[in-house]
């Protein structure tokens, strides 16, 4: 998903700056892309990682206008199985490190007269999955935080809104993989496979979000679910 949305920003205009703790797979990426897509080296769940990226943008760029936090990982565990140290790794990576990404960014989103942040979230943090149970309790962090941090913002009048994206489901290889470790009857994996969405779809939500075009848009939690989120189960 990250890598369709760097492609679709810089298609558009922006320099992307990706970041990733795979080195080789995040440079394959900012060459294939080409001019005006960077990769760094970074640990979301680093607070100095953070710090130190926002001061390199500031010191080369002078200005942030897009935040996208997009860092996850998928853990098959039900609260009988689930370790703790699990669960925390889980709730770092997803959860913390939007916390330590809007924190370190938002000084320099205001600095030029405002921006946009986009969370990636899930529908995992509205509708209950046993089989997530870690991921759905990240991701509903990463929606109330959201929503806490567009309020922040209308009311300090900075000029920066932060929405985020529930997909049900993107058809991207750490999903697939998991999607095959658990157990469904032929009629429900069938019906699961049909609300995955592709990345691209993502990529085009994470623009729209991004741009001038959703001015007024701001704490709100996007379902890209194809209405898996409201549709009665017997149908």
């Amino acid at each position: 998903v990250g890598l369709a949305d760097a492609k679709l920003l810089v298609q558009e205009g922006a320099r992307v700056i990706m970041t990733d703790v795979n080195e080789e797979a995040g440079l394959a990426a900012a060459e294939e892309i080409g001019e005006n897509a960077r990769f760094v080296k970074q640990d979301v769940s680093s607070e100095k990682g953070w710090k130190d990226l926002i001061a390199m943008v500031e010191k080369e760029y002078g200005q942030l206008d897009i935040l996208v936090n997009n860092a996850a990982i998928l853990q098959h565990n039900t609260l009988e199985n689930e370790s703790l140290e699990g669960f925390r790794r889980v709730m770092q990576i997803n959860g913390e490190s939007v916390f330590l990404g809007m924190q370190a960014a938002m000084p320099l989103l205001e600095k030029d007269g405002g921006g946009a942040i986009v969370n990636m979230a899930s529908v995992a943090a509205q509708r209950a999955m046993p089989h997530f149970y870690a991921y759905g309790a990240s991701k509903a962090a990463v929606q109330i935080m959201t929503k806490m941090t567009a309020v922040e913002c209308h009311a300090k009048k900075n000029n920066v809104r932060c929405n985020c994206i529930l997909p049900d489901g993107i058809a991207t290889p750490m999903v697939m993989e998991m999607a095959g470790k658990i157990e469904m009857t032929g009629d429900k994996g069938a019906q699961a496979a049909s609300y995955a969405c592709a990345a691209e779809d993502v990529a085009n939500t994470v623009l729209f979000l991004a741009s001038d075009e959703s001015k007024t848009i701001n704490g709100i939690s996007l379902p890209m679910d194809r209405s898996s989120s409201v549709t009665p189960p017997y149908l």
